[in-house]
């Protein structure tokens, strides 16, 4: 059984075909880059996992579990986690507090324990924040915990990004351009981020990127898509060596 499965799933936007019999499988612990053209419609295919958007038709399945209809909160809590092209952070809150918003939805008390502050309450807010320590330290941000974002380099921001999606301990990772905007230096970081959060997770990870040589060295499989189709699957040096996908790039010679 695939961690994360697609099956010929379409999406239109009017006239516009966005994604079309798209079907992918992903396995525990494996990296996948989707690549292609911009307009070729990969967020619009991260948008149909995560719930934003609901497929026109087609299915999705998380550990053989349908999740095609779910509202985008439960496919959240049912283990898939995503950051975004361009960052999303909670300014006015400090580094620690926009990674435990994540954690929220998983705090066991009601509305009359936060009014209150009753012990449940306090246990909670004591057991979020640790955890959210944790995952600042783990993606090396622990002596920026009370820093605003803000204040943080654009490598970093995207390392708070990263915290905060895991911080919600997913099964599936969406990563959406995370080193776009990044220097060379935090380009490497991030490459090195990314296999770590395999190598010692076991989290599957679907990467979007235009920087070519961040995908094809992290990613074990990888679709190429272009006007909402897949015009190519395979190994990095099989994609590389493919005619459409040079033509798709490159564009064809007059």
């Amino acid at each position: 059984m695939s961690r994360l499965e697609l099956k010929h799933v379409y999406l239109s936007f009017g006239g516009v075909k966005a994604v079309q019999d798209f079907s992918m499988q992903a396995e525990e612990g494996q990296i996948i880059g989707i690549i292609g053209p911009n307009g070729a419609g990969k967020t619009t295919i991260f948008n149909v996992i995560s719930g934003i958007y609901t497929a026109d038709s087609g299915q999705i399945f998380l550990d053989g579990e349908e999740i095609t209809q779910l509202a985008q909160h439960r496919i959240a809590l049912k283990g898939i986690s995503r950051t975004f092209q361009n960052i999303r952070l909670f300014h006015g809150l400090n580094c620690l507090e926009n990674v435990q918003t994540t954690l929220d939805a998983s705090s066991k008390y009601n509305l009359l324990d936060a009014i209150l502050m009753t012990p449940r309450r306090r246990k909670e807010e004591k057991r979020t924040r640790q955890r959210a320590l944790s995952e600042l330290e783990w993606v090396g941000l622990g002596e920026y915990v009370l820093e605003n974002p803000e204040n943080l380099s654009y490598g970093l921001q995207r390392k708070l990004e990263i915290a905060r999606a895991l911080a919600a301990d997913p099964k599936v990772l969406l990563l959406d351009e995370p080193a776009a905007g990044l220097n060379p230096k935090e380009v490497q970081e991030l490459m090195k981020l990314i296999l770590r959060i395999r190598d010692e997770r076991g989290i599957t990870i679907l990467l979007i990127e235009h920087r070519l040589e961040l995908v094809m060295t992290v990613s074990e499989r990888i679709y190429v898509q272009d006007f909402g189709e897949t015009i190519a699957i395979g190994t990095p040096a099989e994609v590389q060596n493919n005619p459409e996908v040079i033509k798709a790039y490159l564009g064809e010679e007059e």
